[in-house]
This record gives structure tokens, sequence and C-alpha cells, in this order.
């Protein structure tokens, strides 16, 4: 059984881990919302497409967020699965040892790929906010330089 001290540490990395997710995610809400500030009254031209890239990619970032955290919340209910299975207080599988076995075994493998799944999608969040960021300046820049 972990100590308490592991169990602490391991409850302010999760902690931590969902306020960075949520802070991606409300960056690009910020984000979102700065470039319809910004074109608001602005007729549709073709200068702006590096815009439209960057809300594309703004976008996107806050679905692979959500989707992070959809499967973060899949991983930790099967933990809690797991934890039923290992007790023996599983309804479905009960004290018997081969179903305890086999459950177990299922549901490490659905954590794993909940796990794995959820680090990807943090992974192009992240990605994605930055080439939004990116196309965001380009767009800025390219506005400038017609202007002048």
């Amino acid at each position: 059984m972990p100590s308490e001290n592991r169990i602490e540490v391991y409850k302010q990395h999760r902690a931590a881990q969902e306020k960075y997710i949520y802070f991606l995610l409300a960056a690009v809400g910020a984000a979102i919302g700065l470039a319809v500030s910004q074109t608001q009254g602005l007729k549709l031209s073709y200068s702006q497409v590096p815009l439209a890239f960057a809300v594309s990619m703004w976008a996107l970032s806050f679905i692979f967020g959500c989707r992070h955290l959809a499967y973060v919340e899949s991983a930790l209910f099967a933990n809690m699965a797991l934890l039923q299975v290992q007790a023996g207080e599983h309804p479905e599988v009960g004290t018997h040892r081969q179903y305890m076995a086999v459950a177990s075994e299922g549901i490490r493998t659905a954590i794993e790929s909940n796990s794995n799944r959820a680090s990807r999608f943090a992974r192009w969040q992240f990605f994605a906010l930055v080439f939004g960021a990116i196309c965001y300046l380009g767009w800025h820049v390219y506005e400038m330089w017609l202007r002048s």
C-alpha cells in the first residue's frame, strides 16, 4: 500500500496537470476572443487567411484539451474499478480469483490505453496552441506590412 507521502505527491501532481490543461484551454479562449475583437467590423479579405489558420489551430487546441480531459476521466474511472476488483468489491466480479485476475488485466489495459491517448491529446493541445500563435503573429506582421 502506498505511503501517505506518495499519495499526497500524486494528488499534487494530478492537480498541477489539471491546472495546466485548464490554463491552456483558457489561453485558447482568450486568443480566439482577441482575434474576433481585432477583426470586428473588417471586411473579409485574403490577407486574413493566416488568421483563419490561427483560429482553426486554437479551435483544435480546445478540442484536444477537452479530449485529454475525457481520457483522463476515463482512466480515473477505470482505476477506481480496478481498486474495487482488487478489493473483491466489484459487483460483477466479486471475490472469484480467476474473474478478479481477468478483470484486473483488462482494466489495466484500458487504463494504459486511456493514459496514452490522454498524453497524446495533451501534446497536440499544446502544439496546436503554439502553431496558432505562430500563424497569428504571421498574420499580424503581414497586416503591418500591407499597411506600410
